[in-house]
């Protein structure tokens, strides 16, 4: 679309109150938006828009200077794309309530029309983080686009093992683009802008409101295949999404946690209603029939290259393990389980999460791993 038409729509969004279904008699009833701007009450009026909406335009209009919008734009290097345009996302238009205007820093890639949504709490547990991190780096690494929100907790968490995995990412932002929420996100909100892209559908200047998000939250399922839960307490935010991305013909994932949990209640009770449970990323792609990504996945499982590794394998597991502990377990020398440690970590078999604790980086499969007496 042309500048000089862009500058009419941005100008609307200015404009509380005007969404989709007001867009679309504007342009229905004026042709374009540019005449709809320049139209008077009565006119506004016969285009279908109630009373409160034609008095807040008529008095919002003469202080919006839309050549300074387009100039904020410009600096922010801010893209604002209409539904019509052939760079607004395809599976976003597929939703009902689609958001006229989309502002967008950083850019969309061909590969983005694979992406899920990954939410949760902004509380998580160790486990959470750590589910969190293996399932978006690994689909991250088959080419699946991770989207969230930016916000603490689970949404930063699958954000930053996308970038760690070389992989794209999208945040959807509650308030305009040039405003960072959290604060403390705005280093890795300039990452995500540089490797994938930014986006909200709020004008620049908006402000971080409660009400914003729930609504945002429909932009991060419209635009994938489908939602994951790592983990929400009963009344999350979270489940927001799912119960979007349900209305939206969208797939809902959870992944299991323990019914001792406040912050997996929600996602335990999501299986039950019937959410696909979720052990690993492969269960996601042959899901959403992506089955050549899961089985190139499958290729990249941990082997062990020894004995002792297997030995040491078999001690681990996704819940951290002190390396005297794992001595014990396995009858071998510390100085051998160390070394082995040092090597497999080298190989990504393994993570040490501080204080001499290791974890599993990644499942093996069951007939590597040997009975330890």
């Amino acid at each position: 679309m042309e500048m000089s038409d862009i500058k009419y729509w941005v100008g609307f969004t200015l404009i509380p109150g005007i969404g989709r279904a007001k867009f679309s008699r504007l342009e229905q009833h004026f042709g374009d938006l540019e005449r709809a701007w320049q139209a008077g009450a009565a006119e506004i009026k016969a285009a279908g828009l109630d009373d409160r909406t034609v008095q807040a335009i008529v008095a919002r209009r003469p202080k919006i200077s839309l050549d300074d919008e387009m100039e904020k734009l410009e600096r922010y290097k801010v893209e604002a794309l209409t539904w019509h345009d052939q760079a607004y996302p395809s599976r976003l238009k597929e939703i009902y309530d689609l958001p006229p205007v989309l502002y967008v820093r950083g850019g969309f890639d061909a590969q983005d029309e694979w992406s899920l949504s990954v939410v949760g709490t902004r509380r998580p547990t160790y486990y959470g983080r750590e589910v969190t991190e293996q399932i978006a780096g690994d689909l991250a690494r088959n080419g699946i686009t991770i989207v969230s929100g930016l916000a603490r907790g689970i949404d930063a968490t699958a954000h930053r093992a996308a970038l760690d995995a070389g992989g794209r990412t999208i945040a959807v932002f509650g308030c305009g683009l040039d405003v960072v929420y959290p604060s403390d996100h705005v280093k890795l909100a300039r990452e995500i802008m540089e490797r994938g892209a930014l986006v909200s559908e709020l004008p620049l200047g908006s402000r971080p409101k409660a009400e914003n998000f729930p609504r945002r939250n429909r932009i991060m399922s419209g635009l994938s295949l489908g939602v994951l839960v790592v983990e929400a307490g009963e009344k999350s935010g979270a489940l927001i999404t799912t119960n979007l991305a349900l209305e939206q013909n969208r797939e809902v994932f959870a992944v299991p946690g323990s019914m001792l949990s406040p912050q997996s209640r929600g996602t335990n009770r999501l299986i039950q209603e019937g959410a696909k449970l979720v052990l690993g990323c492969y269960d996601i792609l042959e899901e959403l029939n992506l089955s050549m990504a899961a089985q190139q996945l499958e290729m990249k499982e941990v082997l062990p290259a020894t004995d002792t590794e297997a030995l040491i394998l078999n001690c681990l597991s996704p819940e951290p393990t002190h390396i005297d502990e794992v001595g014990l377990k396995c009858g071998l020398p510390i100085s051998t389980v160390s070394s082995t440690l040092a090597m497999m970590e080298l190989k990504g078999a393994v993570k040490q999460v501080g204080g001499m604790n290791y974890i599993l980086a990644r499942e093996t499969r069951e007939e590597y791993r040997i009975q330890v007496e």
